[in-house]
């Protein structure tokens, strides 16, 4: 049975600078510019509506005063992270159209979730050019979320943002997986001591995007599923410039087509975000085109005839009395009683391709982030 992708809008731009003093960025109109290219009719997706931000408005704001529109973004995030559970309580595949890179946040608060319902990991694919790893730890001061995305959802920076109930991190340094990040990215040495894999983007064309996507399930295999963070400046300016912060030496669409298409084709994939989009730099929508045609090509495996929900299996010995899910009389799909993300939780979980799905261990809800991750074992990849 075919996976259902559920198209959200997320159009927030609270994560970043304004372009000017007297204006405010762009990329919260991408949903909106995507979707009059047919973005949905295209994937044959349910419209799950749109999740509208708060006022972008940075007030009196100055260096030294943590992250900008803190409070905003947190509660955002939350109600992000219900209806990304919502979809995948469905049995759905989500593809959440930010919106800029601080709509991760949402998805991460989402994951971490359901990695408690299910009793294991859920890991990360960070496909971006650039890091987005500053933290205080790394600099003199943040202000923008959408440039410290990743140090946030692993654990780094202010507890509202950070440890949103309470959770942190969202992610383990060793089920992050960095994608497409520039060869001379400022904080490619952190990411290093942090023992978050990466793959920058000349090892990435050396190995081609189909064996990148498959080296990154190989690096997640710990995990019960991953997310995928899709930030379209990992493109080259020169076929994508319309972004907030454009930077030389990206990758082509026909790699990004294929990078995707790799890493969605599994039921270890939970979903999908695209952030960053700026239509104010696409007067004429050629790039909005660009990027639908190339996200209808990289997600037609999720919506292949064949293709399979994802199942998760928590480990036996922390459940003892669960027993095996009976078929769904409805022939649905998805996680069993939608594991438990909405409503009463149902604990009938079971495994679909074991093998792709994973080892699932018991998650370290609490744990604070510590300059280089536990557990050895898993191959690293040059960052330079």
């Amino acid at each position: 049975m075919m996976r259902r992708i559920a198209v959200l809008d997320a159009p927030t731009n609270l994560g970043l600078r304004p372009p000017t003093a007297t204006s405010v960025p762009g990329c919260g109109k991408a949903p909106g510019a995507l979707r009059d290219h047919g973005l949905l009719a295209r994937l044959g997706a349910r419209d799950a509506g749109c999740l509208t931000a708060p006022r972008y408005d940075p007030g009196d704001w100055r260096p030294g005063d943590g992250v900008c529109h803190a409070r905003e973004i947190s509660g955002y995030s939350t109600v992000l992270a219900d209806r990304i559970g919502a979809i995948i309580d469905r049995g759905e595949f989500p593809l959440v159209l930010g919106g800029d890179c601080s709509v991760l946040l949402g998805s991460a608060l989402a994951m971490h979730r359901l990695g408690e319902a299910v009793g294991g990991r859920i890991g990360l694919v960070f496909v971006d050019g650039h890091s987005d790893f500053r933290h205080p730890g790394n600099a003199s001061y943040v202000g923008a979320a959408a440039g410290e995305d990743l140090a946030l959802v692993t654990g780094r920076g202010q507890a509202d943002l950070a440890a949103i109930e309470g959770r942190r991190p969202y992610f383990r340094d060793i089920d992050v997986v960095v994608l497409g990040i520039r060869a001379q990215d400022e904080y490619r040495l952190d990411l290093q001591a942090a023992g978050i894999t990466t793959r920058p983007v000349p090892a990435l064309r050396a190995e081609g995007a189909a064996r990148s996507a498959q080296w990154a399930h190989e690096q997640l295999a710990d995990c019960a599923g991953y997310w995928v963070h899709i930030d379209v400046d990992v493109l080259d300016p020169a076929v994508m410039p319309a972004v907030d912060a454009p930077d030389p030496g990206g990758i082509a669409f026909a790699e990004l087509e294929i990078l995707l298409a790799g890493l969605v084709d599994t039921p270890h994939c939970l979903g999908v975000e695209l952030t960053v989009f700026d239509p104010d730099y696409d007067p004429d929508g050629a790039y909005a085109a660009e990027i639908v045609n190339t996200v209808v090509a990289g997600l037609a495996p999720v919506v292949a005839p064949d293709a399979v929900a994802p199942r998760l299996l928590p480990p036996r010995a922390a459940h003892p009395d669960l027993v095996p899910a009976q078929p769904d009389p409805s022939g649905s799909e998805g996680l069993a009683g939608g594991a438990g993300l909405a409503g009463e939780p149902n604990p009938a979980w079971e495994s679909g391709r074991a093998g792709q799905l994973g080892r699932v261990e018991g998650q370290d809800r609490a744990g604070e982030p510590g300059g280089r991750a536990e557990g050895a074992g898993r191959a690293e990849e040059p960052v330079a």
